[in-house]
């Protein structure tokens, strides 16, 4: 496996790994799940659903998140299912999960600059 290649199964898993505890605290907090890694049949299907729209997105090298990409590959009740758990668990990834919260965080803006500058040097052009 070449560097780059690495370097995106790194950023895949980081991704899928963030997505699947969003899921899971919104799993805990809503659906009164309980115990840590136990989720409900309709949330473990919208995780193993985001996992395999994961695994198989041909932009992963050039985004940092789904929310950041042109295309959008959910199904319109996935991608519903997928915000509602965004909207909640988002602010409350700080308090659980600080360290992926802000990694989160600085990915994103690194993220947005990186797309602005390249949009201000195609308008160059």
């Amino acid at each position: 496996m070449n560097k780059n290649m690495a370097a995106t199964e790194k950023k895949r898993r980081r991704e899928q790994q963030v997505v699947a505890e969003m899921i899971a605290l919104y799993c805990r907090k809503n659906h009164g799940t309980g115990q840590k890694g136990v989720l409900c049949s309709e949330c473990r299907e919208l995780c193993e659903y985001a996992q395999a729209r994961s695994e198989h997105c041909p932009f992963m090298e050039q985004k940092t998140f789904c929310s950041n990409c042109r295309v959008h590959c959910y199904k319109p009740d996935m991608r519903e299912r997928i915000r509602e758990v965004m909207r909640f668990s988002g602010p409350r990834m700080i308090l659980y999960h600080p360290v992926m919260a802000l990694w989160h965080l600085i990915s994103s803006e690194h993220e947005k600059h990186k797309v602005k500058v390249s949009g201000e040097k195609n308008k160059n052009d």
